[in-house]
């Protein structure tokens, strides 16, 4: 008997026991469906996390720390102590936990401005802004960050600037601050000035500057509360842009106030010299010259490590992000195939019940000359028939919901492509391996039937 003739076969036999086939078919495909959606969704999030990567770093910006922890990708900060150095700083985070690390210095800046290859090197600076505000307006917090050229902020009013940097001076302001500013619209807001407060506090250098200057050291009376408090200065801003949150965008809470690396360098010598972390940076940030190509961008990276710098890439970051999605759809993965065993269990069953009632019609089938071979493989074609008919089940439901929920996905997170895509050629693979499963569960069955006297058989009432 051909090949063909065995499937159609098996597909009749199924018929005869049609609410058994179709129960049997759904259990697998409760498995089928998960397994679908999570692809799917899994296609949708790499997707996503590709773009996140690409709308908010330059892929030819590295970053150069000199602490292993700011570019490990291998998991959370390290708790042991660390041998003392004199770079090391304490980095504050969460209510009141903080984490010691090795600071980049001015030092270390000035040997990556010595690099060739390298066009900019941008510190990260720590600028404690206290509020933001505008000629009789009410003060509201936020923060300040220097402009990033990879993070490529969306605008709805302004331009960007055609170099890499802002103009001194200008400043992007966030859209959230429009109404509470005062502003009609975005478009009012445009070259309007604005006042960032920023607070300097107190160190021990500024006692010295004072007994330098001529204070009796017997009489401290001089040095009140308000000699030694917190100093307030603020600091006038044109607004040249004004931003929008991006679908992918890595801020959480309100976007940050963005200002040239002129001024941000500005404020944070305002805000911090004379403190003892003064001129330590957490990390730089470096631009390449045409780190667009893999191996330059490679052969900077290795220079800065043979220089003790620890590097991450933008391939770094984006390899984290997967590990992350990697691991959350292999927790998925797990409770699909859960749900496959199970329906091994029940195609096995299935298959059992129908070779015990189709004794009989085995036994006819072997005395009128079918082989054992073909006798197996008719019950292992039907036990692909039901994977078949269950992965395809599946597969279509997962499809249907995934169309249904991606319009309520986008709106819920506020992004253009869809969070739940759907590759065919992954699809049609995840049904062969359904068949695969079912064939592999109708082993057994096809064997006993495979097995079965003709006369005892035939016998059989």
């Amino acid at each position: 008997m051909s090949t063909s003739d065995l499937i159609k076969r098996a597909g009749r036999g199924l018929k005869s026991a049609k609410l058994r086939t179709l129960l049997t078919a759904l259990a697998i495909s409760v498995g089928g469906f998960t397994l679908a959606l999570t692809l799917a969704a899994s296609n949708g999030v790499r997707n996503y996390t590709d773009e996140l990567v690409e709308n908010n770093f330059d892929p030819a910006e590295l970053t150069a720390a000199r602490d292993p922890e700011i570019t490990s990708t291998g998991g959370g900060p390290s708790g042991a102590p660390q041998e003392y150095d004199p770079a090391i700083g304490d980095v504050q985070f969460g209510d009141g936990g903080s984490v010691q690390i090795k600071q980049v210095t001015q030092a270390d800046i000035e040997i990556l401005e010595q690099y060739e290859q390298i066009e900019q090197v941008r510190p990260f600076f720590t600028i404690p802004m206290q509020y933001v505000t505008r000629e009789g307006q009410k003060e509201y917090t936020g923060s300040l960050q220097p402009y990033s050229p990879g993070q490529k902020p969306e605008l709805v009013a302004g331009e960007l600037p055609v170099d890499n940097d802002l103009e001194a001076g200008s400043i992007i302001l966030p859209e959230a601050y429009l109404e509470l500013l005062g502003f009609i619209n975005a478009d009012e807001a445009i070259g309007k000035e604005i006042d960032i407060s920023i607070s300097k506090e107190f160190s021990f250098d500024a006692i010295e500057d004072l007994l330098s200057g001529g204070i009796d050291s017997e009489d401290f009376t001089d040095l009140s509360v308000d000699t030694v408090a917190p100093q307030e200065k603020r600091f006038t801003f044109k607004v040249s842009g004004v931003s929008v949150r991006p679908a992918t965008s890595f801020v959480f809470g309100v976007l940050p106030l963005e200002i040239s690396s002129e001024d941000a360098r500005e404020l944070y010598v305002f805000a911090n010299e004379g403190s003892s972390n003064f001129e330590k940076y957490i990390y730089a940030t470096v631009k390449v010259e045409n780190g667009e190509d893999d191996a330059v961008l490679q052969s900077v990276s290795e220079q800065l490590e043979a220089d003790g710098f620890y590097v991450l890439t933008t391939d770094d970051i984006q390899e984290t992000l997967n590990q992350f999605v990697d691991i959350l759809t292999g927790m998925v993965f797990a409770l699909g195939a859960v749900t496959l065993i199970a329906s091994v269990f029940g195609i096995v069953n299935t298959q059992y019940i129908s070779v015990l009632e189709r004794t009989r019609e085995i036994g006819l089938m072997k005395a009128l000359g079918m082989s054992k071979k073909n006798i197996s493989l008719l019950f292992i074609y039907e036990a692909a028939w039901i994977g078949f008919i269950g992965g395809l089940l599946g597969i279509i439901g997962a499809f249907i919901i995934g169309t249904i929920l991606n319009p309520f996905i986008n709106d819920a997170l506020n992004i253009e492509d869809n969070l739940i895509v759907f590759d065919f050629l992954q699809l049609l693979g995840l049904l062969f391996a359904l068949m695969l499963i079912g064939v592999l569960a109708g082993l057994l069955p096809a064997r006993k039937a495979a097995k079965l006297d003709p006369v005892e058989a035939l016998r059989t009432e």
